[in-house]
């Protein structure tokens, strides 16, 4: 059994396991300390963050490792450059979902700003160094949306707009990508000012947004020398 076969089976019986664990966290860990209920929640977060979707799915269909095609990653559009539109829109909504239920963990059983910071930090980490893939996943796009849609809605469609439009304009999903988190931070910092929303939440907005343009360093490298794939391109094998 090769590598890869391991880290599919691994991911697909932990998988379980951790959505069983996230919901017993939010069952019965109320009324424990807060020290307990930290000691729970942020493991899960980042178990959580790192079933990587994109892998297992294109595993699993095509018998393919995403990470040796394309830009080497987990996310979705790798999957959808080397998988198709349907693969792509399926790892979208259960990237979402992972900062979604991250956040809905951390406010069920800890209810303070911080701890759904904390949560929606630890997910991203797990979605971009997966603990089943060697520590090599995606870059946290999708991921770092869900849990800001469910902190600072507004910065989150902010946010989103601005990549809709960035990438429309340029066909660039990673300048997109980059243009928009920042937008959504500065989105977060604006709002918070203004007394909308906490500002425990400017944390997530930098921290956040400072890990995802890390995570396209090489994309922003690609796009100053022009070698940067853009939308429609499809997925070359890495050599």
């Amino acid at each position: 059994m090769n590598r890869r076969s391991k880290s599919t089976i691994l991911q697909a019986i932990a998988t379980p396991f951790i959505i069983a664990g996230v919901i017993l966290a939010m069952l019965a860990m109320g009324g424990q300390s807060e020290t307990a209920q930290y000691a729970v929640v942020l493991p899960l977060a980042y178990l959580l963050g790192s079933i990587s979707w994109g892998y297992m799915l294109l595993q699993m269909k095509m018998g393919l490792d995403v990470r040796e095609y394309g830009s080497g990653r987990t996310g979705m559009s790798n999957v959808l450059r080397t998988g198709g539109v349907k693969s792509a829109a399926v790892v979208l909504t259960l990237d979402i979902a992972k900062g979604v239920v991250a956040v809905i963990m951390a406010r069920t059983v800890i209810n303070t700003d911080g701890a759904e910071v904390a949560a929606a930090l630890i997910v991203l980490v797990g979605h971009n160094w997966p603990v089943f893939l060697q520590f090599k996943g995606g870059r946290g796009i999708l991921t770092a949306l869900g849990g800001l849609a469910l902190m600072v809605p507004v910065a989150a469609i902010i946010a989103t707009a601005t990549f809709l439009t960035i990438t429309a304009l340029s066909r660039y999903i990673s300048l997109g990508s980059v243009v928009g988190v920042m937008i959504g931070a500065l989105a977060v910092l604006a709002l918070a000012l203004a007394g909308v929303n906490s500002n425990t939440y400017m944390v997530y907005g930098f921290i956040a947004s400072a890990m995802i343009v890390w995570q396209h360093r090489d994309n922003i490298q690609r796009i100053r020398d022009g070698s940067e794939r853009r939308l429609g391109h499809p997925a070359t094998k890495v050599k």
